[in-house]
């Protein structure tokens, strides 16, 4: 009899316990947008406002999409010769570039960098589009009109076979 009871007791106290955390869950996910966004270890992206009124697609939307956007737009782009300035990467980067640094990466106050680091999103746009607007950037990297080059993956070599013939190695590029 002693031992039910003791047991009833463990199992009286894990439900309490249970109920408490169920409790605390639905109240973190009803709470607020604001007060969810300053609890949690990981520091929130740094948004600066872009430079426009307003963005070309409404703002949820294009945190969604945005990639499809300009995937498309590169698609029309490269394959089809039709450029257009609606979903542009140079428009994203005239609006969005830091007053600060110009950039929209190099730092995580910077816009494309801050969103693309809290979500542990690769970023390999700008190792062949500039970064700041104004800059032409080649896909080879090479400084256009006086300005820097961009920042570019190391060569990887093609084959050991052309180093042994004794021609120098192949660079690749992405």
């Amino acid at each position: 009899m002693e031992q039910r009871r003791h047991g009833g007791a463990r199992t009286g106290w894990s439900m309490g316990l249970a109920l408490l955390w169920a409790a605390g869950l639905v109240l973190s996910v009803s709470a607020p947008a604001d007060a969810r966004e300053t609890v949690g270890r990981v520091p929130l992206p740094a948004i600066e406002k872009g430079k426009g009124d307003q963005c070309v697609e409404d703002v949820q939307f294009m945190r969604k999409n945005h990639m499809k956007l300009l995937k498309h737009q590169r698609d029309r782009t490269v394959h089809e010769g039709i450029r257009t300035k609606q979903h542009s990467l140079n428009g994203c980067i005239e609006c969005h570039a830091s007053q600060k640094t110009g950039s929209v990466i190099g730092s995580n106050e910077n816009f494309c960098q801050s969103c693309h680091s809290y979500a542990a999103v690769s970023l390999d746009c700008f190792e062949c589009h500039a970064s700041k607007p104004g800059v032409k950037a080649s896909l080879t990297g090479t400084p256009q009109q006086g300005h820097p080059a961009p920042a570019v993956s190391a060569p990887v070599a093609s084959s050991t076979a052309s180093a042994a013939a004794g021609s120098p190695p192949k660079a690749t590029t992405r």
